[in-house]
């Protein structure tokens, strides 16, 4: 057994001891904690040492990588015991970081794959925090069986998110890693969805198998596919199928259009790179406020906001028009020669920031009419009303980015950001238009 798999291993047994909140209390817990702290503190070398130490706890002898990753335990563990984060929750996040890094580092002794460590920490990862939530719900006396669909989905999307925020951070950022995945699983939890324990299993083989298309299409790369699947989970379970198709046709039609003439964009130096491979900041750019409308969805229909769950609805289909907009008209209109500034209309060079041409507005106006046929199709409260807002939405979020593209990026905004605020923009106009319409109540 290699050393990083010992180490990997000595961590989830570690991570183990979570279970003495549930099981003897937080005073025995906070002990525990105690001690393993102080030895951390105790040991600067020795084969202790260099069974737990991280390479750059090294240059100080000390060991800081798991001083750091038990204060996050600990952070959690308050959370758990002193606020209203779930005891289930506390210990299942626990897990999933320690045994999904153990259940990698397995995989790694095997496999130069890159997709395959991701699959064995997130299958890893899946179970440990499935497991650790049971074992809790059945120490404090709930019953397993009804918190099943419930446990399934935390422990899928702690595991999706872990496993992108190691890809996009370090592989020793646990610490990072795990408080985030605690106060999302926490989030995830209050919201209390509605899901039964074969409908999550349907939902997650159809979000992991498109998933991994995109990643053997090449139209995502290894982030953009865990982004692209956790997105889709979070979709589908706080929204429903249709939320996830009008999501799907963008990432499809999107990834497509990237690939539309590929060498010819190569020529003119305006293809994206890594083939055309989207990877996390790009997924998310373009799909970060639809994710918070999906949210705040579900904290309207849970009566956490006071405000009604359609606008939400408005809200994303309008930054997903744009997001389609941007895209088609980015992708389409940069194989001509001659765009022209927005804010001049003075000619450019191809791939300029801000610059349009009349084709690629047209597939723009295109692809927002495509979001707003679907959205009309599956959702009643849309009617053709809303479906012109939202193609409305859609070409302002679209003018919104070359605007921005024209005159910050580069400067002041990359173009993730410009992106985001595009896509924000599309999402509020969507809103304020229903709302001066008066189609929500």
């Amino acid at each position: 057994m290699s050393e990083p798999v010992r180490r990997a291993g000595v961590f989830a047994l570690l991570c183990t001891l979570s279970l003495a909140v549930p099981l003897f209390g937080p005073e025995v817990a906070a002990v525990l904690a105690g001690i393993v702290l102080l030895g951390a503190v105790a040991v600067t070398d020795g084969p202790i040492f260099d069974l737990l130490a991280y390479p750059d706890d090294y240059e100080d002898g000390r060991l800081y990588g798991l001083i750091a990753f038990v204060l996050a335990g600990v952070a959690l563990g308050l959370l758990a015991t002193e606020a209203s984060m779930p005891l289930a929750v506390f210990v299942g996040t626990v897990f999933l970081i320690g045994y999904g890094n153990f259940g990698e580092r397995l995989v790694r002794t095997w496999t130069e794959d890159d997709v395959v460590h991701a699959a064995g920490f997130c299958l890893a990862a899946t179970v440990a925090a499935a497991v650790g939530q049971a074992v809790t719900v059945e120490l404090v006396g709930g019953s397993v069986g009804a918190a099943l669909p419930l446990i399934l989905f935390l422990a899928a999307s702690g595991a999706l998110l872990a496993a992108l925020l190691r890809d996009v951070l370090l592989l020793y950022d646990d610490p990072i890693v795990m408080l985030s995945v605690g106060l999302l699983l926490w989030l995830l939890a209050e919201l209390e969805p509605a899901i039964g324990t074969v409908e999550i299993t349907v939902v997650l083989a159809i979000t992991v198998a498109l998933g991994y298309a995109s990643y053997a299409l090449e139209t995502a790369s290894i982030a953009g596919m865990l982004t692209g699947v956790l997105l889709g989970l979070l979709t589908i379970v706080l929204g429903g199928y249709g939320w996830f198709v009008v999501l799907i046709s963008f990432f499809a039609i999107g990834g497509l259009s990237t690939k539309f003439r590929y060498d010819r964009k190569e020529d003119l130096g305006v293809a994206e790179e890594n083939n055309g491979a989207r990877g996390t900041g790009n997924v998310l750019g373009n799909a970060a406020v639809g994710l918070v409308a999906v949210l705040g969805y579900a904290a309207s229909e849970a009566d956490f906001l006071p405000v009604a769950p359609e606008l939400f609805l408005f809200a994303f289909a309008g930054s997903v028009a744009t997001a389609m907009s941007d895209t088609l008209s980015s992708e389409i209109g940069s194989i001509f020669e001659t765009p022209r500034l927005i804010t001049t209309l003075e000619p450019v060079e191809p791939g300029t920031d801000g610059g349009v041409t009349w084709q690629g507005e047209v597939a723009g106006i295109t692809g927002a009419t495509i979001v707003a046929a679907i959205s009309y199709t599956l959702f009643p409260e849309v009617g053709v009303l809303g479906a012109a807002i939202v193609v409305a939405a859609g070409f302002i979020g679209m003018t919104v980015d070359s605007l921005l593209g024209a005159t910050l990026e580069g400067a002041l905004l990359g173009n993730q950001g410009v992106n985001f605020l595009a896509t924000l923009s599309g999402a509020l106009a969507a809103a304020l238009l229903v709302v001066s319409a008066a189609l929500v109540g």
